[in-house]
């Protein structure tokens, strides 16, 4: 069922609305009180829209079958709904990413006050599932991203997901103002995942990633239909990430695929000058591991993130 979580006037006679779709058991035989409930959210950048589809996809295999469902499921496609319309990373107008100002602040400004409010409404879930695309700049494999100090409590989750990789952030590296880890410091186990890259929609993706949200839905016993088998993915824990930045601007040419295992001095692209016709930079790779991130848009400016890459222990 749709329904409006969240509803704020607007200027010129319009409304800000947050909705989710509430799936629950069909029968009289539950109280919702004693059912597990996951959120799945996504919307929260207005450029990242893998998380579209994934939302359909997901709302479609719930609906063809709610005979099956044995708990909760809260799909949230769009939290912030004028970023997807204006396709705008942060909130219009503001000029701010929404996923900098969790856990909010019931007296504070606009956006301050509706995250305090959409903590409220995922407060007494069980668990959480916080869908990203990458940025226009970079494509990603499916992944989740989880904090050291929860990842003992979520990596098991994680491992259900159908994703390449588990990337456990060091704690310095996670902020705190983000959706994540304001749900998870206060018990709801939320997960985040990666995976695409910013304005499209990677269908394979997306339908691995269903998938997994349906296997860990039955591995919770909130879902009785038969799902694929999940891939096994790498966990990083003390494993080091490195990364490739460019050295010089020009055109960045990839020379190898997306989420390949590369070798050190692996060449993964170049750097062109289109003018002079020249290779201005061979971008290789330190070391053995997976190539998890690689960069989608060609032009480059010194400093720019060309890769991040996965060593092997």
């Amino acid at each position: 069922m749709v329904e409006e979580i969240l509803s704020l006037a607007q200027p010129v006679n319009e409304r800000l609305v947050i909705k989710r779709n509430r799936h629950v058991p069909v029968g009289n035989n539950y109280k919702t009180e004693e059912l597990k409930r996951l959120c799945v959210v996504s919307g929260i950048h207005g450029d990242e829209l893998e998380g579209q589809y994934i939302c359909y996809e997901l709302n479609r295999r719930l609906n063809e079958h709610p005979e099956l469902l044995r708990g909760i499921v809260d799909v949230y496609p769009a939290l912030n709904p004028m970023g997807i319309d204006t396709m705008q990373r942060g909130v219009p107008f503001f000029d701010l990413d929404m996923n900098r100002i969790f856990p909010g602040n019931v007296n504070g400004a606009v956006e301050e006050w509706i995250a305090s409010q959409l903590i409220k409404e995922f407060a007494d879930a069980d668990f959480a599932i916080d869908i990203h695309a990458s940025n226009l700049f970079l494509r990603e494999i499916p992944q989740v991203r989880v904090n050291i100090n929860s990842a003992e409590d979520l990596i098991e989750y994680a491992q259900m997901l159908d994703v390449d990789f588990v990337w456990v952030h060091q704690a310095s590296t996670v902020l705190e103002s983000t959706l994540a880890y304001s749900l998870n410091s206060i018990g709801v186990k939320t997960l985040v995942v990666e995976a695409g890259v910013g304005m499209r929609i990677t269908v394979d993706y997306c339908e691995r990633l269903v998938n997994g949200i349906l296997n860990l839905l039955k591995n919770e016993g909130m879902w009785l239909g038969e799902v694929d088998p999940v891939r096994q993915p790498v966990v990083s824990a003390d494993r080091a990430v490195s990364f490739i930045n460019a050295e010089t601007s020009g055109v960045f040419v990839p020379t190898i695929r997306h989420s390949s295992q590369v070798i050190p001095g692996e060449i993964i692209g170049r750097i062109v000058d289109p003018f002079e016709g020249k290779v201005k930079q061979e971008c290789v790779s330190p070391v053995i591991g997976l190539l998890f991130t690689l960069r989608e848009y060609p032009i480059v400016n010194e400093g720019s993130l060309i890769a991040r890459i996965l060593g092997e222990n």
